[in-house]
């Protein structure tokens, strides 16, 4: 049964299932309520898939990855650059529909779903160059190749924080790829995502290539790895949920892309310019609300130069407008959900009682939706859960360093390895940082490290395997060798 809902101006008028081509709606299944988090107000109805429709996108996907690997890479390639075209074409509609359902301000929105087109073009074209190649054969009758080709059907899961570019990266690289797949986004913003499938059906993808899902993420993560018709997954979110689905992708041998959770370390030492440091880390911190895998969360600041860093610091975020994602002045916006107010203000509390110093922020907003203020601490001492939780929102812990050596190893001192970020203007410094910090990922004197041309992904628990760059395009490859005599 369903509930009337109002649906406000701008977002998606039918949230639905892609099945085998086919659109199944909320008055057609089962459904669970989406809000706008801004208002915490109900705006769409999102039908639950049933055992019946994901048999049936296996079906459809193991016909679709038929169909779209003997599709030559180069129409491949036209149809992600036509996607990506109607992408930009559309970012102002799309851009709505993703602030609505996830709370993030309307200019970061469209930020997004620019890197997001950018993504899908760059994949169409790197499946152009998917290059084998011939090797020497120790006889002159002998003709030794190796080929690269699509590993098969793929399985995709995707979190709410990105609702455009985490589902277009793996659309994208298995596309581009000659793969087929199902994708099962959030089912907290579910209309971004079928706004890419709606590109992608537009730019003349065929039916069956991509089907999209819905439902409970835990049955439909068991029932897809279990049928032999998967052949890949790729997950972005939680490590605790990553090592399930790792557990069960060896039950069949499936290989797998997993970028899990961060803490970003940044190492601010006594030769950085200040200034640059101080401003870019307020932007990078408070973007989407903290709430982003590779933000910047823990900040060991030089002891000659914490205290005027934590002080502009802790100034800049304060000033920080903070409202619903459409307002044009916003500079912040909500929190995605209800679960992710209560987890900061824990860590919050948690952090006071272990006498940190809160410089600003503190405590959500009293207002509707589920914003809370931008948070500076300092003084937090080494065991505070925000030091070692992914805080994932809008907190920054300050912590002074006597010693670059020292700052390294506590950097490295948690079991994430995503990104991390550093300001130096010493070359012999910035050289030390990229060799021994441990992340998959590092920025120095900027937080740029997300672009469709570089690898996306982390080592130690922050997962393996890459999205993006060549190496992205790589994990939805075999490699075939083929002799002939």
């Amino acid at each position: 049964m369903t509930t009337a809902t109002t649906v406000p101006t701008g977002y998606a008028k039918e949230l639905r299932l892609i099945i085998g081509g086919a659109s199944i709606t909320a008055e057609q299944r089962r459904s669970i309520a989406v809000h706008d988090p801004a208002t915490g107000a109900e705006i769409g109805r999102l039908p639950i898939a049933t055992d019946d429709d994901l048999r049936d996108a296996l079906a459809s996907t193991q016909r679709g990855f038929a169909r779209w690997r003997a599709t030559s890479a180069y129409d491949r390639a036209v149809v992600l650059r036509n996607a990506a075209r109607l992408i930009r074409e559309r970012v102002d509609a799309i851009g709505r529909i993703l602030t609505l359902e996830q709370g993030k301000p309307l200019l970061e929105s469209k930020l997004e779903l620019q890197a997001t087109a950018d993504i899908f073009e760059w994949c169409g074209e790197e499946g152009r160059r998917a290059y084998g190649r011939v090797v020497p054969g120790r006889s002159e009758s002998v003709r030794q190749t190796v080929l690269r080709e699509p590993v098969g059907p793929v399985a995709s899961f995707t979190p709410w924080n990105f609702p455009a570019i985490t589902p277009g990266r793996k659309l994208a690289g298995a596309l581009g790829a000659g793969c087929s797949i199902i994708i099962k986004p959030s089912e907290e913003t579910p209309a971004t995502a079928l706004a890419l499938f709606d590109a992608l059906r537009d730019a003349g993808l065929p039916e069956d290539v991509v089907n999209v899902v819905f439902g409970d993420p835990p049955h439909i993560s068991q029932t897809l790895l279990a049928s032999p018709v998967i052949r890949k997954i790729s997950f972005t979110g939680s490590i605790a949920v990553g090592k399930h689905l790792a557990r069960l992708a060896a039950d069949g041998m499936k290989r797998a892309t997993l970028e899990l959770g961060g803490h970003a370390p940044v190492i601010v030492s006594d030769k950085a310019d200040l200034n640059r440091a101080v401003k870019m880390s307020v932007s990078a911190k408070f973007r989407n609300a903290g709430q982003v895998c590779v933000s910047p969360s823990r900040f060991f600041v030089h002891e000659r130069i914490e205290k005027q860093f934590t002080e502009a610091f802790a100034a800049a975020a304060s000033s920080l407008r903070v409202g619903h994602g459409l307002e044009e002045k916003t500079q912040m916006g909500s929190l995605a959900n209800e679960r992710r107010r209560d987890a900061i203000h824990e860590l919050v509390l948690d952090a006071s009682k272990r006498g940190g110093t809160l410089h600003t922020g503190g405590s959500p907003l009293d207002t509707p939706g589920f914003f809370y203020a931008p948070t500076v601490f300092s003084d937090v001492p080494g065991d505070a859960r925000v030091l070692n939780d992914e805080p994932f929102g809008p907190i920054a812990v300050i912590t002074p360093f006597r010693e670059l050596s020292e700052a390294i190893a506590r950097a490295n001192a948690l079991p994430y390895g995503l990104a991390a970020y550093a300001f130096t203007q010493d070359v012999a410094e910035s050289i030390e940082l990229g060799n021994r910090i441990e992340a998959g990922m590092i920025g120095i004197n900027q937080f740029g490290i997300a672009f469709a041309e570089l690898p996306f992904g982390g080592v130690k628990e922050s997962g393996y395997g890459s999205e993006g760059g060549i190496e992205g395009l790589d994990g939805y490859l075999i490699t075939k060798t083929v002799t002939v005599a």
